[in-house]
């Protein structure tokens, strides 16, 4: 009889690597733009695909796409 764990199922559900939404703030010419992370943390990500001033996706400090701008909101739980 097989045995399965729960957490690894679990885990199988959630995507590899680490997604966050920054603003870009400028493309360098080299390859990398400067970001902003929500806590105004500055960033270095690979790729220069999305204009300063816009919002993107990164995985892994690699730029996957640009995606548009939405209110936030945080709840204290």
């Amino acid at each position: 009889m097989a045995t399965t764990n729960i957490w690894q199922q679990f885990k199988s559900l959630i995507p590899e690597g680490a997604r966050t939404i920054v603003t870009i703030t400028s493309n360098n010419g080299d390859g990398t733009s400067s970001a902003t992370l929500r806590d105004g943390t500055s960033i270095r990500v690979q790729g220069e695909t999305v204009v300063p001033g816009s919002k993107a996706l990164i995985e892994d400090r690699v730029v996957k796409a640009e995606v548009p701008g939405l209110a936030v909101y945080e709840a204290e739980i």
